[in-house]
């Protein structure tokens, strides 16, 4: 099954048997982002109808946020957009973008997949997270360590989400985001960098993996 066919949840849940809860793990604190991204941003917000279709929040909205806190990392993680994503037959698609560590090979090599970007489709985000989730598993099994946590977020360029899959438990951030407060959900995110991280450990085993399974590997 594509990533797309799973609709909610708990589609999810009863496939892959995991748990659900909610708290808030993330610990932000306020980040400004710089003077630069903030007038460019304000002036796509009023200038441009950036709400009116899926491919406006994304180039307008989605892909620059995410690439300007990229940018506070990228000499550790590659940032993927429209990358290939595959486990088996259950677990297959292309998430909207993928986050990973930076591979020796260069930036047409996707390492450990560390955090999926789920865009809900007609702002539903209920079907945003049983396709992020579904793609978290997905990556979860690529990386070959299921102890070691995989990040999701689903916006629909407005509002903001978070969750992780570690083990079978689902956790889902309890608190949302928002464009409007664009300090916070800089915070949210950084949080978010901050809590990924690939031991060593989980990279060999991750890269094992995808040889077995002829996954993951991109070529520009």
């Amino acid at each position: 099954m594509a990533f797309s066919d799973y609709k909610s949840i708990l589609q999810v849940q009863k496939e892959f048997k995991i748990k659900y809860q909610e708290m808030n793990f993330l610990l932000p604190e306020d980040l400004e982002p710089s003077a630069a991204f903030r007038a460019e941003f304000q002036f796509s917000m009023d200038n441009i109808d950036v709400y009116t279709s899926e491919a406006s929040r994304a180039e307008a909205i989605i892909f620059p946020v995410l690439r300007e806190i990229y940018k506070r990392y990228y000499t550790q993680y590659s940032l993927w957009v429209q990358c290939a994503l595959t486990y088996d037959e259950k677990l297959s698609g292309t998430p909207d973008y993928l986050i990973g560590t930076k591979s020796e090979l260069g930036k047409t090599y996707l390492e450990t997949p560390l955090v999926v970007v789920a865009e809900a489709k007609k702002n539903d985000f209920e079907q945003g997270w049983g396709q992020c989730l579904a793609e978290l598993i997905a990556a979860q099994k690529i990386n070959g360590n299921p102890r070691f946590a995989v990040h999701g977020i689903v916006t629909d360029g407005r509002f903001w989400q978070f969750g992780k899959l570690q083990e079978n438990v689902f956790t889902k951030h309890a608190e949302s985001y928002s464009v409007d407060h664009l300090a916070q959900l800089f915070g949210a995110l950084n949080a978010m960098f901050q809590a990924v991280s690939a031991p060593k450990a989980v990279r060999k085993t991750s890269t094992k993996a995808r040889q077995a399974k002829g996954t993951s590997r991109v070529s520009g």
